[in-house]
């Protein structure tokens, strides 16, 4: 697997690429699943150990990074966008994030891609206990934190039963880049800085750590 991820930063360099939109790494849970063929297996010790040689190989070439996703509990197609995941803090520790650790921890990636869905109720990118309390401080990961592709708020969401994911909560939880980004979020962002959800230290530490991979990416 190291050899593989070798083989597609090579590809990388060739088409002056960055950052790679992969390893993907949910676990195999539902055979329905639409992202299966991406992800490795339903062994978050083996999805780990693939995702770290896979991250080390692409990243053995200058310039070229890597993006771990879907954090987390992303196992299933049907409403994917607003499933809720109900867990016990032990399954996800044990099974759903346990991939996502080994690979941090060994394969030290780019940048992390928070998923679609709920769990327990909450966005993981609008958790800040998952990314900052367990991503940034047990795993010590110092990378860019971005969301899935994501239409903000209830844009996309119509009626569903939960809502969307919001940009003002998505910075304030420890996100970095809300993709892809519209004039709502923007607009939604300035009313929260006005209304003091948000603060300038909040933006500053999203935008320094967008300038700090960019120049890492470009030494």
């Amino acid at each position: 697997m190291e050899k593989y991820g070798d083989i597609i930063g090579r590809e990388m360099r060739i088409f002056d690429i960055n950052i790679l939109l992969s390893p993907a790494m949910n676990i195999h849970r539902s055979i329905l699943c639409g992202r299966n063929f991406e992800y490795f297996s339903e062994d978050p010790l083996v999805s780990g150990k693939i995702a770290a040689a896979i991250i080390k190989g692409v990243q053995s070439h200058k310039n070229c990074g890597t993006t771990v996703k879907h954090f987390t509990g992303n196992n299933q197609e049907f409403n994917r966008k607003s499933s809720n995941s109900i867990m016990s803090e032990r399954t996800l520790r044990e099974i759903y994030m346990k991939g996502f650790e080994i690979a941090v921890e060994e394969g030290h990636p780019t940048a992390l891609m928070t998923s679609y869905n709920l769990i327990n109720g909450i966005h993981p990118s609008e958790n800040q206990r998952f990314l900052i309390g367990v991503v940034r401080n047990e795993w010590n990961f110092t990378g860019l934190i971005m969301t899935d592709w994501a239409v903000t708020g209830n844009i996309e969401y119509g009626k569903a039963k939960y809502p969307g994911q919001f940009a003002y909560n998505t910075l304030k939880a420890g996100v970095n880049i809300h993709m892809t980004g519209h004039k709502i979020d923007f607009d939604s962002v300035i009313q929260k800085l006005k209304e003091n959800f948000l603060k300038r230290q909040d933006l500053l530490v999203c935008a320094s750590k967008v300038y700090e991979t960019i120049e890492m990416l470009n030494k």
